[in-house]
């Protein structure tokens, strides 16, 4: 083997080697100190910080372990605030957001234009308000995918309900007379809603409804049909310029 060849594969070696002890660190550092249990390390944008998948949202964690930074990431280089968490994790965050398609419940346009995915809580009034004007997104060719989102967390009351109702015969029937203040009739299967929850957390949903476009970007809140129509055709003709260029 040529000196420089062999020079440059052990420089290779000694920094995965390095690499490996700073992932033993964060993870031995999160299981003691944070309770985490489920820990997926990634390179992060800054130096010095690894990027940290949890089942309590994303952290930023310095290559020691004894520094943790909690929430979003955002790029101000350009000339617009980029959330960087995102956008770095918006393949995984994709990919285990359809993961759930079995688990959605799901109102379908009949000329479907647009998909958006929902974290919810029956719960909360603004979701409520969302529901109840279902015919208009779907109207607009928007459908709509639930997942449940427990604000007050895994193992509440409204927790326990939501459970029951993705776990009814007729899920769709269950949520929609839930969503009109009926009772939820007890029931019980193998789906795990902390899974939502777990996933929720990973976008780093604050509150519900919580809207996710294109298995990444977040829109917070309640949106009128209409106003969600002209965002998704604003994000739709943006990220059409930006493939183009």
């Amino acid at each position: 083997m040529k000196k420089g060849l062999w020079l440059f594969t052990l420089a290779l070696t000694a920094l995965a080697s390095v690499s490996q002890a700073d992932d033993a660190a964060i993870k031995q550092a999160l299981q003691q100190k944070v309770g985490a249990t489920q820990i997926d390390i990634l390179p992060s944008p800054i130096a010095g910080l690894q990027t940290v998948l949890t089942e309590g949202g994303v952290l930023y964690v310095s290559s020691d372990g004894k520094h943790i930074l909690s929430g979003p990431l955002y790029d101000i280089s350009g000339p617009m605030p980029v959330n960087a968490t995102n956008e770095q994790l918006g393949p995984i965050l994709s990919k285990r957001l359809e993961a759930l398609k079995d688990e959605m419940i799901i109102y379908k346009a009949p000329q479907e234009k647009y998909v958006v995915t929902v974290f919810t809580d029956i719960t909360c009034g603004y979701c409520t308000k969302l529901h109840k004007e279902m015919s208009g997104y779907n109207d607009l060719g928007i459908t709509v995918r639930y997942l449940a989102y427990p604000r007050q967390g895994p193992d509440s009351d409204a927790e326990k309900k939501m459970a029951s109702i993705w776990c009814a015969e007729d899920r769709m029937t269950a949520f929609d007379n839930a969503m009109t203040g009926k009772a939820v009739k007890p029931a019980t299967c193998k789906i795990d809603l902390k899974r939502h929850y777990e996933l929720g957390s990973l976008y780093g949903i604050q509150g519900t409804p919580a809207i996710i476009v294109d298995g990444a970007t977040v829109v917070p809140g309640y949106s009128a049909p209409s106003d969600l129509k002209a965002s998704l055709d604003a994000y739709i003709a943006h990220k059409n310029v930006a493939k183009a260029k």
